[in-house]
This record gives structure tokens, C-alpha cells and sequence, in this order.
């Protein structure tokens, strides 16, 4: 059985550099705490742009983003194309 490549050095060297950028959420735009437990909704996750279910690459760059954890499970493997936006007011 094959090990999980998330596990791997090259995947979390990839995770520390988007962390260590400090960019805020690619969905949201709210800041992210780098000092959130892991398990919080408001937490760092490694986004990918295009998602691994679609042909995504997982060790590109290119494809990789930050984002709240919450954000990220909300998106699902949905492109940004047709992930849900919030509208400006309440309909």
C-alpha cells in the first residue's frame, strides 16, 4: 500500500512556504492567524487552485493558495468559477 504524499517532506516544505507568505484568504480575504489550532474553523489550509479530484497537481506552487479551513471545506473541489459567492445584501 502505498504511503500518503501529504505526508511526505516535499508536501509540507510546500505547506510552510504558502504559511510562512502570509497572504489572506483566497476566498474571503480575511486575515489568517498562523497561530489558530490546527482544528479551528479560522485556521491555515492549503488550498488548491485547481482540486487533486480534477487533475491538480499537489507539489506545484502554481496551483497552491491559502485559506481558512472553513472556506476551504465550503469550496469542495469546485473551480472558482462556480464556487458559491456571497451576495452584497440579503435577498
Amino acid at each position: 500500500m502505498a504511503a500518503n504524499p501529504r505526508n511526505g517532506r516535499p508536501y509540507r516544505r510546500l505547506v510552510a512556504h504558502v504559511k510562512a507568505l502570509g497572504l489572506p484568504c483566497a476566498r474571503c480575504g480575511g486575515y489568517i492567524n498562523p497561530k489558530l489550532d490546527p482544528r479551528s474553523p479560522w485556521s491555515f489550509t492549503l488550498d488548491h487552485i485547481v482540486p487533486l479530484s480534477r487533475g491538480g497537481s499537489l507539489l506545484d506552487p502554481a496551483n497552491a493558495r491559502s485559506m481558512h479551513r472553513r472556506c476551504n471545506s465550503a469550496r469542495g473541489n469546485r473551480t472558482g468559477a462556480t464556487a458559491p459567492q456571497r451576495t452584497s445584501r440579503r435577498w
